[in-house]
């Protein structure tokens, strides 16, 4: 079944007076969403307990958890002391994640550097290679890891290299960000055509069972020459992408992903809108 829910609390949340994420489960039932994206972004600072414990708040609501890792992972690092240390940063989330019970843990793979491009990549997947076996050695192996699309030049995550990490092993599953996409190919999402173009060519290499439930992300998304800039609300209506053609294009692919809301506040919100165009179209 496809899932919608957000990325972390939206503005509204704190406004009706909830703090704790085992809070979350509840306000993201009652909205209709199915999921929500818990974001380690700034480092894995979280004891079992609690992990547990919001596990059991998610698991009351039947609201599945997934988690993002820290932004700052790079395994294009050219310092291999450095680059070790995002080996720790993801499989710390998945610890996490396995507490709370959730399956989905999302990464940003690299960032180029002064590397040339290949080499940044090649060196992305080497080590990719090296996670998959860490992955294997600490039984994390029923977990899905979802290297992302991203949205800057400078960063390694284009469709194409997403697809490539995953051919790796069947560990890792795309996590697609459509705003990251659209804001790196200046504007490129628009039609029906236009999504189904990036599925097709992913289900063609990757495969449709590997792909029938792949992650996503969604949002507006500000952009300059150099990609992304900053996330924004569906209220904007200069930068895209559109959700529609996209709901479109899944179901003529029958494609069911668990998509998760990053737009700028208003995440949940979003989110149900998202949810009642894709039932609705």
């Amino acid at each position: 079944m496809i899932k919608f829910g957000p990325s972390g609390n939206c503005e509204s949340f704190y406004a009706e007076g909830y703090s704790h994420t085992e809070e979350s489960a509840a306000f993201v039932k009652k909205r209709g969403l199915d999921c929500f994206e818990y974001s380690f972004g700034r480092g894995v600072r979280m004891s079992e307990d609690k992990a547990i414990s919001i596990g059991d708040a998610f698991e009351k609501e039947g609201v599945e958890i997934s988690v993002h890792a820290p932004y700052f992972i790079n395994f294009a690092n050219p310092d291999d002391e450095m680059a070790a240390k995002s080996y720790g940063y993801v499989l710390d989330s998945a610890k996490m994640l396995a507490l709370m019970r959730g399956k989905r843990v999302v990464f940003h793979p690299a960032a180029q550097g002064k590397a040339a491009r290949e080499e940044a990549v090649a060196l992305t997947e080497d080590r990719l290679k090296i996670l998959r076996d860490y992955i294997y050695l600490n039984n994390m192996q029923d977990l899905m890891f979802c290297p992302e699309t991203m949205g800057k030049l400078a960063q390694i995550g284009t469709v194409e290299e997403i697809t490539r990490f995953c051919k790796i092993d069947p560990v890792f599953t795309p996590c697609i960000d459509f705003g990251h996409i659209n804001a790196r190919e200046q504007g490129s999402l628009v039609s029906v055509r236009d999504y189904k173009e990036r599925l097709e060519y992913m289900i063609a290499e990757l495969g449709y069972e590997r792909m029938r439930n792949f992650h996503a992300h969604f949002s507006k998304i500000m952009y300059s020459a150099k990609g992304e800039i900053k996330h924004l609300t569906f209220e904007d209506s200069v930068y895209g992408p559109e959700f529609e053609p996209l709901a479109v294009a899944l179901k003529e692919l029958k494609l069911e992903p668990y998509i998760v809301s990053e737009s700028a506040g208003t995440q949940a919100e979003d989110a149900a809108y998202m949810k009642k165009v894709y039932f609705g179209v």
